[in-house]
């Protein structure tokens, strides 16, 4: 006999029960929804993200491309097809366009490539994969996790302003939605850089033990992929707010006012 690892199945199994189960009996019907937005973004990383870059395919294009098929699936599937759920999108594809056109730049400029992480040597071993495209896409999926959150957010702010106040034009709107956005903003690119400290915690410790400098810790590629990733994903949500913003006040003054009651305006 020879131990291999341990079993894991059952623990991994009624944890998943337990969060469904708090994620419908909290959000109801919503919850549901929310849960079959899940299982739609991981069926799409597994079965359309991961095939095609395993054969050889540009990592890039196809993590952008599924990245807007899990919008597509998810927010529509989650909030409904109001028109803040158009902004939503609407500005989540904008802001993911532009943070991947600033991640292919900052990833070549810093020349990050790919190769810092554990995996890298093994998936170059086993198997044709660009890398750098690679760690570029990863840093659009892992942007989108946090993107649509602050998107949908900030329509369904401005829409519940425009319900609220029928009085308010498109640049009251933009005012008063984007007064919130801040404030969203802040704690949203603070979620995103503590989300990647922590999985670069035991790098750091490494670091620390062996009396590395911060300049030379932070300028080593296995500290500085995530520096990148970090800041390309905070650029990328300080630009969604304005841009779904100013979507959502345009959108909110062209429908009717019964459609803005009706939308729905949870996070």
């Amino acid at each position: 006999f020879q131990f291999v690892d341990f079993q894991r199945q059952s623990p991994l199994i009624w944890l998943a029960i337990a969060f469904a189960l708090l994620v419908i009996v909290t959000a109801r019907l919503k919850g549901l929804r929310a849960l079959g937005g899940l299982l739609h973004s991981v069926a799409v990383v597994i079965g359309f993200i991961v095939p095609p870059i395993v054969d050889g395919n540009e990592p890039v294009a196809v993590a952008f491309i599924g990245a807007l098929a899990i919008m597509l699936g998810t927010i529509p599937l989650t909030h409904g097809l109001g028109p803040h759920a158009v902004a939503a999108c609407v500005g989540t594809a904008t802001a993911l366009a532009i943070t991947l056109g600033i991640a292919v730049f900052a990833v070549d400029a810093a020349h990050i490539t790919g190769f810092g992480a554990e995996e890298a040597t093994l998936l170059a071993a086993s198997a044709d994969v660009d890398l750098q495209g690679l760690l570029i896409a990863g840093i659009v999926i892992a942007t989108l996790g946090v993107l649509d959150d602050l998107t949908v957010s900030q329509a369904s702010t401005v829409m519940a302003l425009r319900a609220a106040n029928p009085s308010l034009g498109g640049r009251e709107l933009f005012r008063r939605g984007l007064g919130v956005g801040h404030d969203h903003i802040a704690a949203t690119v603070n979620t995103l850089v503590l989300a990647y400290v922590g999985a670069s915690l035991p790098t750091l410790i490494v670091f620390s033990l062996g009396d590395t400098s911060l300049v030379d810790a932070a300028t080593s590629e296995v500290v500085a992929a995530p520096i990148v990733a970090t800041l390309v994903g905070s650029i990328g949500l300080i630009l969604a707010a304005p841009l779904t913003t100013a979507t959502a006040a345009y959108l909110a003054t062209q429908v009717p006012e019964d459609a803005l009651d009706a939308a729905p305006h949870a996070h």
